[in-house]
């Protein structure tokens, strides 16, 4: 058995999603030392724990599922495994003895063919944000517009559309500004087997004032993404979790710790030094640029000025509607929107 989808109970928050996205499954069995079956732990459970707050560096002990799915080594037939990887949708399901001890492990892809794993596929349109100078990947960007950045042997851009055609994404907007005949010389060039649209902007009207140009075309939740980030997130997952959530907008965010290594000074309300705080540690949640919008939210979009996803989420807000929020471990958001980032890029994709 692999025991790398196995982890401990005391584990941290932060350790489990590690984990996850290094073995790029959805799902952990959480054993003792003996392997014996204590439970299930999915990015579900941890991204419903850092919602309530949980910091990263917290056990997953009190937060996985105690009574896992599993079959008996041994005694289990094929169809049974099918009928219940089809009812239930997991990844995996573990094979136990008689005394719960893991046996080895299904997994979906050995049991169902790729038309039944692959029956969901996501048939959502995708709004790259292209239109921005990428002044931060100067003096390349003086030359070449920042989608076409190259990472590898592809540019940027097509990274970010491989993401969303492996999940079965077929149509694409491009909102444009910057250097937008080279974009579109390229695309014309790579005569793509997706379906590429042109969305040009005569002035810059921010990180969502585009969108404007995509009403009435979408009549149904759709991704927004900016042009510089790769995020290696499941996108069923956040999808799904939009639309069961009933959000009007999800926007994706990284968990990051970040520890200041020194130690802090606290205050009374005398100025007198109250305490001070050894390496303390801070958990955040950052917006990687990342979202799903329902086409309903377009209507909220001013026309012909500058209009940010910022204003969009503060306008949505204003008028009771739901923003969600759907946490990724920090090492599945790759941003290459800058030369510190874009290097370390190289070794991550």
């Amino acid at each position: 058995m692999n025991n790398n989808i196995t982890i401990e109970p005391k584990s941290t928050i932060k350790q489990a999603m590690a984990k996850l996205a290094k073995i790029g499954e959805r799902c952990l069995l959480v054993v003792n030392k003996n392997n014996i079956l204590l439970g299930t732990l999915s990015d579900g459970d941890l991204r419903k724990a850092i919602l309530k707050n949980k910091s990263v560096k917290d056990s997953i002990e009190n937060i996985y599922h105690k009574k896992p799915l599993a079959l008996k080594y041994n005694s289990y037939s094929i169809k049974q495994a099918k009928e219940l990887f089809l009812l239930h949708r997991h990844t995996l399901i573990p094979l136990i003895s008689e005394k719960g001890v893991i046996k080895d492990v299904l997994f979906i892809e050995s049991i169902l063919n790729e038309e039944e794993i692959n029956n969901t596929n996501l048939d959502a349109s995708v709004v790259i944000m292209a239109g921005g100078k990428g002044s931060r990947l100067e003096p390349f960007t003086k030359i070449l517009p920042k989608p076409l950045i190259p990472v590898h042997e592809k540019p940027i851009i097509e990274h970010i559309i491989k993401r969303f055609t492996d999940v079965g994404c077929n149509n694409f907007y491009l909102t444009l500004n910057y250097m937008s005949k080279l974009l579109k010389a390229y695309f014309e060039e790579l005569n793509p087997s997706y379906n590429i649209n042109f969305l040009e902007e005569n002035i810059p009207l921010g990180t969502a004032g585009s969108l404007q140009y995509i009403d009435a075309k979408i009549n149904s939740p759709f991704f927004v993404t900016n042009c510089d980030i790769i995020i290696k997130a499941d996108y069923h997952s956040l999808y799904n979790f939009h639309k069961d959530g009933k959000y009007d907008l999800t926007l994706v965010a990284s968990a990051k710790e970040y520890v200041i290594p020194y130690g802090t000074c606290e205050l009374n309300n005398y100025g007198y030094l109250e305490k001070i705080n050894e390496k303390p540690h801070y958990d955040f949640l950052i917006n990687t640029g990342l979202y799903v919008l329902n086409p309903e939210v377009l209507s909220l979009i001013k026309k012909n000025q500058v209009y940010h996803i910022t204003h969009l989420i503060h306008d949505l807000r204003n008028n009771g509607k739901k923003v969600g929020v759907f946490p990724i471990d920090d090492d599945h958001w790759i941003d290459v929107g800058q030369w510190a980032e874009y290097k370390k890029a190289i070794d991550k994709i």
